[in-house]
């Protein structure tokens, strides 16, 4: 049976310096075995890629929260993906390739006085793009958690109910996807920070 909801992500930062620089490099150098082993964890749906960008085509013009004009500008980093419900994305995030650049995330992003994500229920099939993932992480800013913006510690199930997340189904798909990362987690411990 198919579900008829999937879980989006935004996620928004500021890197302490231009990317690609010598203070952000840790970050750039994983960004692509952290695409791929997203694109290799059981419940992942899709993400949208950049403009300009090699890989999946963007949802739409990229824009930012406003945190980014009120701290200057700056290079950001976001991220847009679908997920099949909230344990597939807490696992890839939390173990294996994610959670290795997580360890280093305060290294190459300014201290943040916002929540890092904003997850947000939608129809199957349907693509968000990035104004809504912005507009869903400033509401979240706003309003707090519930069921149309929320985070892992307060999470809401797609009828709109607070949700229970399922911590022995997280370890089951955090196995998985050590089966299918082993080869990129090797390369990313073996990079420079």
């Amino acid at each position: 049976m198919a579900a008829s909801a999937h879980l989006a992500i935004y996620n928004f930062g500021i890197h302490v310096d231009e990317f690609g620089s010598e203070a952000v490099q840790g970050f750039s150098l994983r960004e692509p075995a952290n695409f791929k082993a997203a694109e290799r964890a059981p419940g992942f749906i899709a993400r949208s890629g950049y403009d300009g960008e090699p890989g999946p085509p963007s949802w739409g013009p990229q824009v930012f929260p406003r945190f980014l004009a009120e701290r200057g500008g700056g290079a950001a980093v976001s991220s847009l993906s679908l997920w099949r419900d909230i344990e597939s994305l807490m696992a890839f995030a939390y173990t294996g390739v994610h959670a290795n650049a997580l360890k280093y995330a305060r290294r190459w992003n300014v201290v943040q006085d916002w929540p890092p994500l904003v997850m947000f229920w939608v129809a199957a099939g349907h693509r968000p793009d990035w104004q809504e993932g912005v507009a869903r992480f400033e509401m979240l800013v706003d309003q707090g958690c519930g069921p149309q913006c929320f985070t892992f510690k307060q999470a809401y199930s797609p009828d709109g109910a607070p949700a229970v997340i399922d911590r022995s189904l997280v370890k089951e798909r955090a196995a998985a996807n050590a089966a299918v990362q082993g080869d990129l987690l090797e390369t990313v411990l073996n990079l420079p920070v």
